[in-house]
């Protein structure tokens, strides 16, 4: 059972159709909070019926390409407040600088319309709903405080993500919004899976040895799952972080010591 009690709080999260952001969703979904769930694939509208099933309240599901700035408006409409906005939507996939053709610069671009842009035109429409006491949590990444070879697109909108999220906490802060980021390390996900497959292609160690290799580099052994990180959010979002904002947590079982 949650120890926070979100009842009556509003709460979007993007991206939440697997991985990280179901497993948030259902953390705040299991905290009382009434919600709505937005995502690009029609997954999102199973989804909603699970959590509704599985928690006996109310889910929004809302399929919606975030990139495309009308689709972003229309998806907003039904929506009169929102409390909490987590800001998970995003696409990791391997772009190598030296990597021959046109594919990788589209999948450059793509990373960086979901990811940064998408982010951006999200974020202004919730603004516009947030009442003063509103919280705004992005998911960000480790490598959004580092790097990794043959990533540089999704690093570098990481790194946006980051920066937008402290310009944010500036901003806002005279209206009473906190505004942070949960930097999580390996997660057990669709997304971080296929970038391990990727990375062992390219680099012919396999999958097991890589992994063993990555989660080596953690204080603490072990591959995270979506659940693990869920409550940092619920945190944030929380008023027990009231006087936290602008800041970047990471959540990497110690990969990271920054």
């Amino acid at each position: 059972m949650s120890t926070f009690d979100f009842s009556g709080r509003q709460v979007l999260v993007t991206g939440a159709s697997r991985g990280i952001g179901l497993g948030i969703a259902r953390a705040f979904a299991a905290a009382g909070a009434e919600m709505t769930i937005l995502a690009d694939d029609r997954g999102i509208l199973e989804v909603g019926g699970q959590l509704r099933s599985e928690f006996g309240s109310p889910v929004r599901s809302i399929q919606c390409d975030i990139t495309s700035r009308q689709a972003v408006r229309d998806a907003f409409v039904p929506l009169d407040r929102i409390d909490v906005l987590v800001n998970n939507a995003g696409l990791e996939l391997i772009t190598p600088m030296l990597e021959p053709g046109e594919e990788v610069e589209d999948t450059f671009r793509r990373i960086i319309e979901i990811n940064v842009v998408g982010t951006y035109y999200v974020t202004r429409e919730a603004v516009a709903r947030m009442p003063a006491g509103g919280r705004i949590v992005f998911t960000a990444s480790v490598w959004g405080k580092t790097a990794e070879a043959q990533f540089g697109a999704y690093c570098a909108s990481k790194h946006a993500n980051i920066g937008f999220m402290r310009t944010l906490a500036k901003e806002l802060g005279p209206r009473g919004i906190n505004v942070n980021a949960v930097c999580p390390g390996w997660v057990r996900t669709q997304a971080s899976m296929r970038s391990l497959a990727e990375m062992s292609r390219r680099s012919g160690i396999g999958e097991q040895a890589l992994l063993e290799e990555i989660t080596g580099a953690q204080a603490l052994p072990g591959l995270m799952t979506p659940e693990d990180v869920s409550a940092l959010y619920l945190f944030l979002a929380s008023d027990l972080a009231r006087n936290i904002t602008g800041q970047a947590y990471s959540v990497d079982r110690g990969e990271l010591m920054a």
